[in-house]
């Protein structure tokens, strides 16, 4: 039987602002752990959030390059989960409303070109650093509240390669529209894969399951081609795959179980009391959008048309910002 993959993506992209998302607090790398925070960061109780303007207009130049509705009303909730990760024991992010929705990003692969759907961008707070130990766990916090934006996508990619080339492009978006540095070697980009498999033909979607945090564009592919491999062998010998998540061992190219995802998890959320909605005026918007640095594909275009530059050379230029 033939089989056909259905893959879909979660981006989580850091801002590279200079404050985090609701403190003052600075946003930095590699600094001595738990020296770049403030109140807010740690979940003291009587600190209230406070909206990073720049984080909203790095938001709107992504929605808009990625051409998506953009909500001029910002609306913030809470989702509410403990783990040691979330000092307040509540991440602050948008659920009813994100800031982009209903968007597009079309792809080059093998000379074809192809359009994948994106469902919705959305703000929210980093998560602080966990170092995990064989008897204890130690908790970095510099990182908790840092900006971020999550850009999911539609289940229309079909192939670790189609899957590949979304992260690529989405990462020349963020890098030259200079939102951030997209370094994934540092956490800045960071990807979940969502895959299934189902009969050819079929419009029904089959078990899902999660490979969390991949760290480069390499492992996107080759957890992708790994975990359709492995479903297409679980059917064929007559099993069922299990809803779970799994993360990619890069030594053996293989991805491991880490727990069973059998129930979708009740985060209770609920729009978060202390910020209220900020009403996103046209010319706010439009600004956003203006100062948005030109974009690889545009430079592309403009070293074709302008320049005479042939498809190769035009490629190689903006393949890097520097």
């Amino acid at each position: 039987m033939n089989f056909e993959p259905v893959i879909g993506l979660e981006i989580h992209v850091e801002l590279k602002t200079k404050s985090k998302m609701f403190s003052s607090a600075p946003v930095t790398y590699g600094k001595e752990a738990n020296t770049q925070t403030v109140p807010l960061d740690l979940g003291f109780p009587g600190t209230m959030p406070v909206v990073n303007k720049e984080a909203v207009i790095y938001a709107i130049r992504v929605s808009n390059a990625l051409h998506m509705n953009i909500d001029h009303e910002l609306h913030f909730d809470r989702k509410n989960y403990f783990y040691s990760d979330l000092p307040k024991g509540y991440q602050i992010t948008q659920d009813r409303r994100p800031i982009g929705s209903e968007g597009y990003l079309e792809i080059v692969v093998d000379g074809q070109k192809k359009r994948i759907g994106i469902e919705r961008l959305h703000i929210e707070e980093d998560t602080c650093k966990q170092l995990h130990f064989k008897n204890f766990t130690l908790l970095n916090y510099n990182r908790a509240g840092t900006p971020l934006i999550e850009i999911v996508s539609k289940p229309e990619i079909r192939s670790g390669e189609e899957a590949m080339k979304y992260v690529e492009t989405i990462r020349s978006i963020v890098v030259f529209s200079e939102v951030s540095d997209g370094k994934m070697e540092e956490g800045s980009l960071r990807c979940d894969v969502n895959v299934s498999i189902r009969p050819e033909g079929s419009k029904e979607f089959g078990t899902k399951v999660e490979v969390k945090n991949i760290n480069s564009i390499s492992y996107v592919k080759n957890a992708i081609d790994y975990e359709v491999k492995r479903q297409k062998e679980v059917i064929e010998s007559g099993g069922k795959v299990i809803q779970e998540t799994r993360r990619y061992d890069d030594e053996t190219k293989t991805t491991v179980a880490m727990r069973l995802k059998t129930d979708s998890v009740d985060y209770k959320y609920f729009p978060e009391p202390n910020i209220i909605p900020i009403k996103l005026s046209d010319k706010f918007v439009n600004d956003a959008i203006a100062s948005c640095p030109e974009l690889a594909e545009s430079k592309k275009e403009r070293y074709l048309n302008e320049f005479k530059l042939n498809e190769y050379d035009a490629s190689l230029l903006v393949s890097d910002k520097d």
